[in-house]
């Protein structure tokens, strides 16, 4: 089982909290600072959900991947 990286972009505020918190580097940040995802690189740890202030990240189970 794989897990979907959904972003809300609008809430999203560019603080790169999460792509500084992810263990296995699935999101990164582009030069604006908005998250990049790389869904097969994560582990479903939740890292980054949890440490958003803006509630702009949501870690979903993928049951195609």
């Amino acid at each position: 089982m794989g897990y979907k990286i959904v972003v809300n972009y609008d809430w999203c505020k560019a603080c790169k909290l999460c792509a500084w918190i992810c263990p296995t580097g699935a999101i990164t940040s582009d030069e604006t600072g908005k998250p990049v995802t790389n869904e097969g690189k994560c582990i479903g740890c939740l890292k980054c959900e949890k440490i958003c202030p803006d509630m702009a990240i949501e870690i979903v189970s993928d049951e195609n991947a």
